[in-house]
């Protein structure tokens, strides 16, 4: 096992376009959860890249990793935590209602907070249940004897059961469950659903509708109106519990004398993708401080906030580790901002023409075979690029990867029409001239054949009527694209020959 202290808390892959940086999220991810060296995350992903996608997709789904996007309309409610609109379905009166509701960074930082143990389900649901009155009664405690939770209806579920047998149907194994126990905002019990689905036990005289409990505590009385955001219970059972956290929940197990779980020390992954996108300060908001090394929970200066919706206390524990992703082409580190730039760490990722080694393309030329080599005609662009433009507009390798497992003159010619021409016309404003020189139709035979892009001095006569005050136009040039040329093979071997 490799220390996990090896991983920076805070890391941005950063580089030109097509050089792999969500790739590369992938591998970096796994390696941080499985708690092993980079590089041999990144040989396995060589060698069967599906196996190691697959390890990424099965950590995502047991709540592992998250990732997001950010954009220029991505803000602090969707990250951290705001306020949105609901129906209130658990009253059974389709009213609308706000409710403060958590953004994908605090649920994870939650979710890695709550005690790391098999049976418990990150991803679980609560849910609140009235065993056949709130008060003390033979059905209570024969469910918590047994081991269950027991509801009336009929088997074949009618228009009065119909709402009721719903809810039994979504709850599921792993969720938990908080059984009334008087007033408003006391519970008796607290348990994990062990059973799938309902039964339906015709053995039993009433409420023959069961789910299968582990009571993790029973015959309490405990008020949880603090941890159900100040709210009461429902008036319905069952219901889902919207606003009650699971770490808080276990939390109250504890309190009370049930089973004591471990902190959680597995690491989590936060993957933000085009980092440099969105607006920093309205997206972190007071939490920019906090993901700081140092600032996090258990740290030395460890510091928490008091977010500005839900009231609550909040810090980045220390086994969330966040991963970023910037392309250069859109945005300089030197123009990042500041607060962000000095509390991460950067890893730069640049094109890598090994990769495309060996990858050559052999197209007709007068029935003779020409060669493309790709990896010699993209290491020529991107120094022909660096030079006019920079060294973070280069093209990564990832734009001709497909030439590898399929090197046909048609891939090759779709790549430069739709992707590498696009490109650099944005990168260079529109310039032809220099888009020229990077494709090296400067040096190409005048006849037109080779040359992607064409040009032709006009002179005013040719075009306009009447007699010129001046012939300021006279030697100007304009410029087409060449169709033709990206399908001649010598158009592609003479950029770099």
């Amino acid at each position: 096992m490799t220390d996990n202290s090896l991983f920076s808390k805070n890391m941005i892959l950063y580089g030109p376009p097509g050089t792999g940086k969500t790739f590369n999220t992938v591998i970096y991810a796994v390696a941080i959860c499985e708690a092993r060296p980079v590089r041999d995350i990144q040989a396995e992903a060589e060698e069967n890249y599906q196996d190691v996608l697959s390890r990424f997709n099965n950590l995502k789904a047991e709540g592992r990793i998250a990732f997001t996007t950010f954009h220029q309309s991505y803000g602090y409610e969707e990250f951290i935590e705001g306020i949105r609109p609901v129906t209130d379905e658990d009253q059974n009166s389709g009213s609308l209602e706000y409710e403060i509701s958590d953004g994908i960074f605090k649920k994870l930082c939650i979710t890695a907070q709550t005690p790391e143990v098999p049976e418990i389900n990150h991803n679980a649901a609560i849910w609140y249940v009235v065993l056949k009155s709130p008060a003390e009664n033979d059905l209570k405690s024969e469910c918590f004897r047994d081991g269950e939770i027991r509801f009336e209806g009929k088997e074949e579920p009618d228009k009065e059961f119909a709402w009721a047998y719903e809810r039994l149907m979504k709850m599921k194994q792993g969720d938990f469950v908080i059984s009334h126990g008087g007033r408003s905002m006391i519970v008796d019990g607290i348990g994990i659903i062990e059973s799938d689905t309902p039964n339906y036990d015709d053995t039993k005289t009433s409420y023959k509708w069961t789910h299968k409990v582990k009571w993790l505590l029973k015959n309490v009385s405990i008020n949880i109106k603090s941890i159900n955001d100040g709210r009461y219970l429902p008036n319905f059972s069952p219901s889902y519990i919207k606003h009650m956290k699971l770490s808080d929940l276990l939390r109250i197990v504890e309190e009370n004398g049930g089973v004591s779980y471990k902190s959680n020390k597995k690491p989590y992954v936060f993957i933000i993708d085009e980092i440099n996108r969105g607006n920093i300060s309205k997206i972190f908001g007071e939490l920019i401080t906090l993901i700081e090394d140092t600032k996090r929970t258990g740290a030395p200066q460890a510091m928490d906030a008091k977010l500005p919706y839900s009231g609550e206390s909040f810090s980045v524990p220390q086994n969330v580790y966040i991963l970023g992703t910037m392309n250069t082409a859109d945005r300089s580190i030197a123009l990042m901002d500041t607060a962000l730039r000095r509390r991460f760490d950067f890893e730069e990722m640049m094109p890598d023409t090994d990769i495309l080694k060996g990858t050559v393309v052999v197209g007709k030329k007068q029935e003779e075979d020409v060669t493309v080599e790709i990896d010699r005609m993209l290491e020529k662009i991107n120094q022909r690029i660096e030079i006019l433009y920079d060294r973070e507009h280069m093209i990564g390798h990832a734009y001709f990867i497909k030439l590898k497992e399929d090197p046909t003159m048609e891939n090759l010619q779709e790549i430069f029409l739709t992707r590498i021409i696009p490109l650099l016309q944005e990168y260079f404003y529109d310039d032809y001239e220099k888009i020229q020189l990077v494709l090296g139709d400067n040096d190409k035979s005048l006849d037109n054949a080779d040359r992607f892009i064409v040009d032709e001095e006009i002179r005013y006569r040719d075009f306009f009527r009447g007699k010129a005050e001046n012939d300021e136009f006279d030697g100007k040039k304009i410029y087409r694209i060449n169709k033709e040329a990206f399908s001649n093979p010598t158009s592609y071997m003479k950029i770099y020959e």
